[in-house]
């Protein structure tokens, strides 16, 4: 016996277990999804833990960004540096990687990225 999509993923369609409000791609508008447990909402695990990606103020070296990266993930941040310096010395990207975390990260503390401030100190 064969099930289709929807009784393998616990739904019924649109409406079922997997659907709209209920937080899973079970059928409807993907708009509507985010309910308890969604793509959107505040359940699921590794979701909404209270991590926040930030730049670190302590153990850096230039600008925080591999530190906060690494307590982001989980993982040591010479581990990220290392990362950096190879896709550097291989792909060149390193050092634009880097930039674009400089700006677009926000430093610990901070509510807003440079670049989100950037933007709206001359967007209104």
């Amino acid at each position: 016996m064969m099930a289709n999509m929807s009784e393998t993923n616990g739904g019924n369609g649109s409406s079922g277990a997997g659907g709209p409000g209920t937080g899973g791609p079970g059928g409807g508008n993907p708009r509507d999804w985010g309910g308890a447990g969604g793509w959107g909402g505040s359940g699921g695990p590794g979701w909404n833990t209270g991590k926040r990606l930030e730049r670190k103020l302590a153990g850096r070296y230039v600008a925080g960004v591999c530190v906060g990266l690494a307590d982001y993930v989980g993982v040591d941040p010479n581990l990220v540096r290392v990362v950096f310096a190879v896709a550097t010395l291989f792909a060149g990207v390193g050092p634009i990687a880097y930039l674009l975390g400089w700006a677009l990260i926000p430093e610990e503390g901070e509510k807003a990225s440079i670049a989100e401030r950037l933007i709206n100190k001359n967007g209104t």
